[in-house]
């Protein structure tokens, strides 16, 4: 597959949910990007269970080394779940050869953004994690939790959504996500997000995935150049003329695949 199919694939799903209501909108979201999913790593166990009363599931691959990782799945605040972002858990779990623990989170609108971080808080604490890993979504509601965190460890951030960026500090418009979007779920989390401009470290070891072609990406870089001149430790992995979404079918676009292996070791040579 190139970029350009993933693309229009990805755009006609996303077409596709114009006009459904939150219930339907949600399955189709978690059936089309399940789609892109790579078949299961052979050996891969999954279970699930609830922590502290928030729905989880566990991966664990065949082999395994001691300590989980939290993973925190995206979707724009409002969609996503286990089931979407599953190819991606998985892949996790076998790359990092660690139990994977994907949380699924309160969504919005039914739900408000604390409710989203207390979920993510209660199981953090309940775990303990090795390491806690976020895409898009996901990765700001880790910086969001750990923001109250006294001892953070490694953090994985797949393009997420930095700070408070204004349309001026955006990255331009990109097929699948637009700066019109991403201020619109600026506005769903506004009210509880913790007031931070995003440049203070988030913890002192930190491994980052972007995308080209993303509006997210302009602040990501200028968050991560003020990461490191705060005394964090940041790794930046870039895959260039790749889109936002693109993890979901990394398996079948090289150079997003390429990219996700070097985070994935970076990251795991944090954990030994």
């Amino acid at each position: 597959m190139d970029i350009v199919t993933f693309e229009q694939r990805f755009q006609r799903g996303l077409d596709a949910m114009t006009g459904m209501r939150f219930p339907a909108a949600r399955r189709h979201y978690d059936a089309l990007c399940a789609s892109f999913a790579p078949p299961r790593p052979a050996g891969m166990k999954l279970s699930d269970a609830r922590i502290e009363g928030v729905p989880v599931r566990h991966y664990r691959p065949a082999h395994c080394h001691p300590g989980c990782v939290l993973y925190v799945h995206g979707g724009g605040f409002s969609l996503g779940s286990l089931d979407s972002h599953q190819g991606i858990a998985e892949g996790l779990a076998l790359s990092l050869e660690r139990e994977v623990v994907s949380i699924d989170y309160q969504l919005m609108p039914e739900a408000r953004y604390a409710d989203a971080m207390a979920d993510c808080r209660r199981v953090f604490e309940a775990l303990v994690p090795a390491a806690l890993v976020g895409d898009s979504a996901g990765a700001r509601l880790i910086l969001d939790v750990m923001v109250s965190v006294e001892k953070v460890p490694p953090l994985g951030l797949i393009y997420p959504l930095v700070g408070m960026p204004v349309r001026s500090t955006l990255g331009p418009d990109a097929p699948l996500l637009s700066r019109e979007d991403v201020l619109a779920a600026l506005a769903l989390i506004e009210q509880d997000a913790p007031v931070v401009d995003g440049l203070q470290p988030p913890a002192s070891g930190v491994e980052v995935l972007a995308v080209g072609r993303d509006p997210l990406t302009a602040p990501l870089e200028h968050a991560v150049t003020a990461w490191r001149q705060g005394g964090a430790d940041v790794g930046y992995h870039l895959a260039a003329d790749m889109l936002h979404g693109c993890l979901h079918a990394r398996e079948s676009l090289p150079v997003m695949a390429e990219a996700w292996q070097r985070f994935c070791r970076a990251l795991g040579s944090r954990l030994r």
